[in-house]
């Protein structure tokens, strides 16, 4: 028989949940007010979402709850666990898994009473739970179960009232509104509109003549810094002299001993007419010496590199070049004119359009992201190669139709357009290519 005190307890707590309006409402009297009639020390609501899930809703002493942190993700893993109940079940640490106890331990009393919320047919619509130092009397569970036959019947007439997105998504489907919108949606999946891809771009030069090497050699410094302006005459690069140094060193002294013995054949001559030829051999051997000598110093000559115009010099890294084997002809670094510049895009495979000159492009430079550049295209490779990032792309080029062209070597972002299509296929058409690789279709 219920005391007078508890009585009046219980009607003002049934009359709070019928007065909430809101899930959260209800919630707070349940995990917060319902201490005027029993002791506990936590307490927990979990309601059932669209799929019958429980999910948490409520703790006491908190205005809102963090479902990814470790108490709350815990204890919604172990409420999930348990079996359908019946009424006020009480629980023991005793009868917990291992993994379990270990967080009971740490964030829970030993006494825990889980009490289920049904709705008038039955239905679960959610579960509460208490915890508190002390074992639960059978009749703190008669009054637990009373109480709670009214906050579950709350619980269920609020989630009527305030339906799941899925719920109302299901209600909403019928009305005209939803036959309006779904075939505005479908007229809007026919709208043209232009093609387009986003891949990493730099900006070039694009008439920029190479700066070979001048010969076979070693590079032995640069006298300039990558992408620094130059004049004409300006040494750009020089190649290791130590090999024709001394070359030329040999070649000096074998001339002065063919000019030797070229004197002593010249003088012999005038006593002795037979040695005439043996001056005309030595003099022969002259001219050979000094054309190996010339040769050498023509060699030596070219081992400064001068720019041969005004340009920036486009080169890589310097460390990656000085010391390096270069053969004749192979190049070092470009010369490029700042008025020349255009746009170098590596469009991977996987991304390509079916591309034409003149069609438009945009920058975004990564030091001007709100800034892009308009262009066209001017060229497009036939063959995939490899780009600096290792990904098989086409090499696009093209040239920039405003007036103010940025530095060469900025790099970015480069939007291509191509030709049009609906907005069907442009929607599906990444998915389609997925599923043709997959398939093989």
């Amino acid at each position: 028989m219920l005391s007078q005190p508890a009585l009046e307890t219980l009607l003002h707590l049934e009359g709070r949940a019928r007065a909430a309006t809101r899930l959260t409402t209800l919630g707070f009297t349940l995990t917060n007010e319902s201490l005027a009639l029993f002791p506990y020390r936590q307490a927990a609501l979990f309601l059932c979402d669209a799929l019958g899930t429980l999910r948490l809703s409520a703790a006491s002493g908190l205005v809102s709850v963090a479902e990814d942190s470790p108490y709350t993700t815990w204890l919604s893993r172990y409420v999930r666990s348990l079996p359908a109940l019946d009424g006020p079940t009480p629980l023991d640490l005793a009868d917990a898994a291992d993994d379990i106890a270990d967080g009971w331990i740490e964030w829970l009393p030993g006494h825990l009473l889980a009490v289920p919320l049904s709705a008038p047919d039955g239905t679960r619509v959610g579960l509460a739970l208490y915890a508190r130092e002390q074992p639960w009397l059978d009749d703190e569970k008669a009054l637990v179960a009373r109480l709670h036959a009214t906050y579950g019947y709350c619980a269920w007439a609020l989630s009527r009232s305030q339906p799941h997105l899925i719920e109302r998504l299901g209600q909403w489907r019928h009305t005209r509104a939803a036959r309006w919108t779904a075939l505005a949606l479908a007229a809007s999946l026919l709208i043209p509109v232009r093609l387009s891809t986003l891949a990493p771009a730099e900006v070039v030069a694009l008439h920029a003549p190479a700066v070979a090497a001048p010969q076979d050699g070693v590079i032995k410094v640069f006298h300039v810094q990558p992408n620094v302006p130059v004049k004409a005459g300006q040494p750009l690069f020089s190649l290791d002299d130590t090999t024709l140094f001394n070359r030329r060193e040999v070649a000096l002294k074998a001339l002065a001993i063919a000019q030797a013995d070229a004197l002593v054949a010249q003088q012999k001559a005038f006593d002795d007419t037979r040695s005439k030829a043996e001056m005309a051999a030595a003099q022969g051997r002259v001219k050979e010496k000094e054309a190996e000598l010339a040769a050498i110093s023509e060699l030596l000559g070219r081992i400064e590199v001068r720019a041969e115009r005004d340009g920036i010099a486009v080169f890589g890294d310097p460390n990656d070049w000085l010391g390096r084997p270069v053969q004749t002809g192979e190049r070092v670094m470009q010369l490029a004119d700042p008025r020349d510049a255009g746009v170098l895009v590596w469009l991977p495979v996987g991304d390509a359009l079916n591309l034409e000159a003149g069609a438009p492009l945009r920058l975004f430079l990564h030091t001007q992201p709100l800034s892009p550049l308009d262009g066209e295209l001017l060229q497009t490779s036939y063959q995939a190669v490899t780009s600096p990032d290792g990904v098989a792309s086409y090499r696009l080029r093209g040239r920039f139709t405003d007036s103010e062209t940025p530095r060469i070597g900025l790099k970015g972002t480069a939007r291509v357009s191509g030709g049009w299509a609906p907005l069907a296929y442009y929607v599906m058409r990444r998915p389609l290519a997925s599923l043709r690789e997959w398939t093989g279709l």
